[in-house]
């Protein structure tokens, strides 16, 4: 019995890790399923009390659900983050106009120069030095509008 109970413990060992990465919370209630059962087998087939195989358990079952209340703690975590680089995290940041001709230029947001175009929405016209809110983005070029004055954080 206490090969079995072994192999248990290292399949219930190895779903739990399975669990980090991959979230969803049925792999880790298996793994400490499996290492709890293991445990009890591998301590009762060396011939321990009864005691000794519930306490195995149950602190095996501890360990187990510390886990993963850490890793699921960790993953709600991560996907309530906002998107913190690339273009996606540009809409909103306030920039400044460097060169303006018409219905386009070019604006400094975020320490790069960018193409941009007024927004759909701006019927001011734009000059160099003005300070922008990016409204979108779309490919490689900024949709823009004159920022106001209180988010004029320049």
């Amino acid at each position: 019995m206490s090969e079995v109970g072994l192999v248990l413990v290292l399949v219930g060992v190895a779903l739990v890790v399975a669990e980090a990465h991959v979230s969803g919370g049925v792999l880790g209630v298996f793994g400490g399923l499996a290492l709890a059962g293991g445990a009890a087998l591998a301590i009762g087939g060396a011939g321990a009390g009864v005691a000794l195989v519930l306490a195995g358990m149950v602190a095996a079952l501890a360990v187990t659900g510390v886990w993963l209340a850490i890793a699921t703690r960790k993953s709600l975590a991560a996907g309530r983050r906002q998107v913190a680089s690339g273009r996606e995290a540009l809409s909103g940041r306030t920039g400044v106009v460097r060169t303006w001709t018409g219905e386009d230029g070019q604006v400094f947001v975020d320490g790069a120069l960018w193409r941009a175009r007024r927004s759909a929405m701006e019927v001011e016209e734009l000059d160099a030095g003005d300070a922008v809110v990016v409204e979108r983005v779309s490919g490689l070029t900024l949709a823009v509008r004159r920022a106001e004055e209180w988010e004029d954080g320049l």
